[in-house]
């Protein structure tokens, strides 16, 4: 892979999609329901861990490793869904920042 960049791994989501026929199956619907399955299977690493457990989850290489695991599945749906609806999620990303900074504006006023 020459670099590392939404569209560019997007593409290759595709490619590896379509070379498995899976498209038909890349539904909007589909692919949120998967986001959700592989979301709450990141929050079951951390589902009884203390606090302070928790922040130290990746000095367990096999935590570490099933984190890195489901965080790559997440950011895998979640960027199909965003190709199949047409939403580019840095800009998505970027105004949503936009919106909350002026909601909710920093103490202070700067």
């Amino acid at each position: 892979m020459s670099e590392l960049d939404v569209a560019t791994l997007q593409r290759r989501l595709a490619d590896f999609a379509a070379a498995r026929n899976w498209q038909p199956y890349h539904t909007p619907k589909n692919l949120v329901a998967a986001l959700s399955v592989e979301a709450s299977e990141l929050v079951e690493i951390f589902q009884w861990l203390t606090p302070e457990e928790s922040a130290r989850v990746m000095d367990d290489a096999e935590r570490a490793h099933r984190v890195r695991d489901e965080v790559a599945d997440v950011l895998a749906y979640l960027l199909q869904f965003c190709e199949v609806l047409g939403v580019d999620p840095l800009a998505a990303l970027a105004a949503k920042i936009d919106r909350n900074e002026l909601r909710f504006p920093a103490p202070g006023g700067s």
